[in-house]
């Protein structure tokens, strides 16, 4: 079976930084797949905020305009995550954030739970 936990959201003041990571279990070696980190805001649409391509396709990043440069998605080979580095958040950033993954050999896509980031004063 598999699963995509989340975890490290929380309340972070403005300016601050977090950390989220998405730990995937049932699939091993998750780099030969691609994987994103989305966010849905209350009474906004949902919108794709990163996603890496697989390493055999060279493991490129990319980034919603509005995080570029704030944001980075990145892989944890030895504990088989995928992980969001946020820093200089804004009250715009406040949304659960979900991870997902795409599996190379078939195109299904396995989605996370949904952690909460609130920034907040």
């Amino acid at each position: 079976q598999v699963q995509l936990v989340e975890s490290g959201g929380g309340l972070v003041q403005p300016g601050g930084s977090l950390r989220l990571s998405c730990e995937v279990s049932g699939i091993a070696n998750i780099d030969r797949h691609a994987s994103s980190w989305h966010r849905q805001a209350p009474e906004k649409q949902g919108e794709l905020v990163a996603n890496i391509d697989s390493s055999t396709s060279g493991s490129t990043a990319n980034y919603v305009d509005s995080v570029n440069g704030r944001f980075s998605i990145n892989r944890d080979i030895a504990k088989n995550s995928m992980i969001l580095l946020m820093k200089s958040l804004t009250t715009e950033d406040t949304a659960v954030y979900y991870c997902k993954l795409v599996r190379f050999d078939c195109g299904y896509a396995y989605w996370g739970q949904g952690t909460q980031v609130t920034v907040s004063s």
